[in-house]
């Protein structure tokens, strides 16, 4: 890998800026159509918009944190930039596919690298059922909303809401409730990667209810199905001894 051909990207966050400054004018600064990989400048949010928006060209990325917490990131540092990038250590993640069908009848497809989640829309609880490869699992979820994660995204906003930590390579889904009020002791469940969920709102005129796909946002949705999607590789670098299931097991005993 030539140590020139790298195509920075940067957040808007001042810190991002002064070090896209910094790092382009050591390395340059190479198109996406001719780079062998791209260094991502900002926090996880950038690092998710980043891999969003070369899902298509097969590049591996390799973010530094300069945001807050920086779970998808590696250290920021000024020095040794490409042995860093050479040295690195790849992970491969597949997205999740949400097909969310609104009240008018139209259809919303989205890819989400860390969750699919479902969220009340107004001052009542929601009302879900839940499908798994069209089997219905639950008939009835009151909750403030529901998500299903991917191993990658298992520490966010999953973790958030008290689901488990996702070992990558698990080929395991995570489906948990946000603020579940009935079933009251319904701790969610654990799926396999080749798992179809669909969920479907009970009552969405008086319960109205959103979808979210890593921050693409859908409203007045009556139904969300969720799917694995395997063809959608992204290639994640990470310094030795620093990758993704490292962290994961690191979070577990903070």
């Amino acid at each position: 890998m030539s140590q020139t051909r790298i195509a920075f990207r940067a957040s808007q966050a001042p810190a991002a800026q002064e070090a896209l400054a910094t790092l382009t004018t050591r390395h340059g600064q190479t198109a996406l159509q001719e780079a062998e990989v791209v260094v991502a400048l900002g926090g996880d949010g950038f690092m998710l918009q980043t891999l969003h928006e070369t899902e298509g060209l097969g590049l591996p990325v390799y973010g530094m944190n300069c945001g807050t917490v920086g779970f998808l990131m590696n250290a920021y540092d000024v020095d040794g930039l490409p042995e860093r990038v050479l040295a690195a250590e790849e992970t491969v993640i597949n997205p999740l596919e949400m097909k969310a069908t609104q009240a008018d009848g139209s259809v919303v497809r989205a890819l989400a690298i860390n969750e699919v989640s479902l969220l009340r829309a107004g001052p009542q609880a929601a009302k879900l059922a839940i499908h798994v490869d069209g089997k219905l699992r639950l008939d009835e979820l009151v909750c403030d909303g529901a998500l299903l994660c991917t191993p990658a995204g298992s520490t966010a906003y999953n973790y958030s809401a008290h689901g488990p930590i996702l070992p990558i390579g698990s080929d395991v889904l995570a489906l948990t409730a946000v603020a579940a009020f009935r079933p009251r002791r319904w701790r969610g469940a654990l799926l396999p990667k080749t798992a179809v969920v669909r969920l479907d709102v009970i009552d969405p005129v008086k319960r109205p209810v959103m979808a979210d796909a890593d921050s693409r946002s859908v409203e007045n949705v009556i139904s969300v199905e969720i799917r694995s999607e395997p063809t959608v590789r992204h290639r994640i670098l990470f310094d030795p001894g620093h990758g993704l299931e490292e962290r994961l097991i690191v979070e577990q005993f903070a």
